[in-house]
Order: C-alpha cells, then structure tokens, then sequence
C-alpha cells in the first residue's frame, strides 16, 4: 500500500492537460480547435452508423400525431431542444420548446394526448424531466428518448430511444457539454428533414414558413408581386392608338400588352412608340405597331427568375402568362422593392 501512495505522489499530476495546454499557447489554440472538431466529427459518425429500426419507429410516431411535437431539456440540452423544435417548425412539423422546470409548474397543461414529446438528456436522469415524463406515460403520450443512457429513468420510459454514440467530450475536463450536445442537435436535425422528406415539404411549404428575411425573398414568386386585373395595361389589335396612348399613359408601366381575347398577341412598348412616331400615328391600329410574341413568365416562377430574365433581355417588365392567358405584370421595380436582388 505504501508503495502504491508513494507511485501516486511521484506521478506527475494532470500531465496531458498540462502538455495540451503548452501546445495551445504555442500554436495559438488550433490544436485544440482541431481537437475539438476531430472528437465531435467522431461523435457524429457513430451516431449515424448506430442509426437503426429505433429511428424509423420515432418518424412513424411522429408523422402519426394530431397534435404537435414537445421538445424538453434542461441545460445545455434546453438550449439544443429549443432549436431542434425552431427546425421542426421552420419545415412543417408544428412544434414548440417546454422548459422541465416549468412544466412541473403548470405548464404540462401545454402537453396535450395528441402531442408527442422529445426528451434531451445525454445522462437520462435529469431530475427536472421526471414530472415530464410521468406526464407522457400517465396519458399515454408518445416519448422520445435521445440519449446516451440507455439503462436510465428517461430510457426505459421512453417509447423509443435515440442512442447517442459514447464518444468523449471535447472538453478536455470532460464536463462541458461539446460532443454530446452536437450530436443531439444533429438527431433532431435528422428527425426534422426526414419528416420534411416524408412530408413532401416543398420550397412553397418553405417559403410560406419563412415569408421575412432573405430565405423568403429568394422564393418570393411573380405571383405575389405582380399587378393583376385593372392595373394590367391592355387593349385590343384594331384599337386605335390615340387610345392606347391614353391607357399607356395612365398605367404607367410604359407598355401595354394587345390581347386577342384572354390570349397575348404582342406588346407596345415606349420603344416602339419611338421607332413608328409619325404625324399618322395617332390613326393607326395597334396591331399595326406592337411587336408580337413577346418575352413573358409564368406566376409560379420565382422572382428572380424574373430580374433576371429583365436584365438579360433590358427590359423593365415582363407580361405573366398562364396557360395561354394574361394573368398580370410585374416591373422590375416591383422586384426591386421586395428585396430580392
């Protein structure tokens, strides 16, 4: 025994940190910064390789509610909890964040029989999740366990549990939560596109999820900037043009498209009003000065596609055209205005 104390105190004590720390200071910290990458990728790659059957079950639960998705964690996991349920939500699987503490305070009245909840915690025996989860199995509530203990209080309660793979922390203590909450946040990211992908969730789902910001102004479509009905320019082939001038002028797009019924025939555009001006011009018929098939997109396109399409040909608007039918106008200003260049 006293040989064994006498190895303890000879042995240099925390020797790796020590030496971890020194090449820190010596390189400036990326040995660690790459260290930390280095763990936390290890940690994902096993966690995607221990994906099985488990991971299924939790979608087909998921996918099967009335209600929407709880996500609940405490801590760092609360943190990580809350922007799994922002992505849950942002791609059509309604869901919000209950704090644990809370819940035991009153807000388990936010869970109802037709939700499904999520639990977060690397350990499984966080305290403060207890009342959640009698919540879920006193009222046969689908729960899902991510986890990396599988033997603890949250794990065998669980319906499905969502192993996390037993990697270190980055932390070089081992106590900060690094590689166990990237690799929750990664599930939940998982959980959110595969749902996503099994919903059929398109750019317009998206699109009228996120209607502020630059997501939404890169799917905006002609459709919800365009000019409709009486603000369209049009006019007939045999209308005179002292007509179509005073309609060009009050529209004030600086063009106006000749329509033969609902179909467009061709524009006038203040171009050509320069290239045929002539003291007749006033008693000529428009289809005797439009130019015919002209340049026009479809409702559903997005407006980007439209600004580009102004740029490419110098134009500054663009007549919409939907099953052979006039449906609108959009001006490049318009475009412009919505923020989408």
């Amino acid at each position: 025994m006293a040989t064994s104390a006498n190895k303890k105190r000879q042995a240099p004590p925390r020797a790796k940190p020590r030496a971890t720390k020194a090449k820190a200071v010596s390189d400036g910290g990326l040995s660690a910064a790459r260290r930390v990458f280095e763990i936390e990728a290890e940690g994902l790659t096993r966690t995607a390789h221990g994906l099985d059957g488990k991971f299924v079950h939790a979608l087909d639960l998921l996918a099967g509610i009335k209600g929407r998705i709880i996500v609940s964690g405490m801590g760092k996991s609360g943190h990580i909890a809350n922007k799994i349920a922002a992505t849950l939500a942002s791609t059509g699987s309604p869901s919000f964040f209950v704090h644990p503490g809370e819940a035991s305070h009153g807000d388990l009245g936010m869970i109802t029989r037709d939700d499904a909840v999520i639990a977060l915690s690397n350990s499984g025996t966080t305290a403060e999740l207890s009342d959640l989860i009698a919540h879920t199995r006193r009222f046969s509530i689908p729960l899902i366990a991510i986890t990396a203990g599988d033997k603890s209080q949250l794990a065998e309660a669980a319906d499905v549990v969502l192993a996390l793979a037993r990697v270190e922390e980055a932390c070089p203590m081992g106590l900060a939560p690094t590689t166990s909450t990237t690799m929750t946040l990664a599930m939940g990211d998982a959980i959110a596109i595969a749902l996503l992908e099994r919903r059929g969730f398109t750019p317009d789902d998206f699109q009228l999820l996120h209607p502020g910001g630059q997501l939404g102004k890169k799917l905006l479509k002609v459709a919800d900037i365009m000019h409709r009905g009486d603000e369209i320019p049009r006019t007939t082939p045999n209308t005179l043009m002292s007509e179509v001038l005073i309609t060009m002028t009050a529209k004030r797009f600086g063009c106006i498209a000749v329509t033969k019924g609902e179909a467009i025939a061709g524009v006038i555009t203040d171009g050509d009003l320069r290239r045929h001006m002539a003291p007749d011009l006033v008693g000529r018929k428009a289809r005797e000065i439009m130019t015919p098939a002209p340049v026009t997109i479809r409702s559903n396109a997005l407006a980007a596609e439209a600004l580009g399409i102004m740029n490419e040909r110098s134009i500054t608007t663009l007549f919409v055209v939907d099953d052979g039918c006039l449906s609108g106008i959009v001006h490049i200003h318009d475009i412009l205005h919505s923020g989408v260049a």
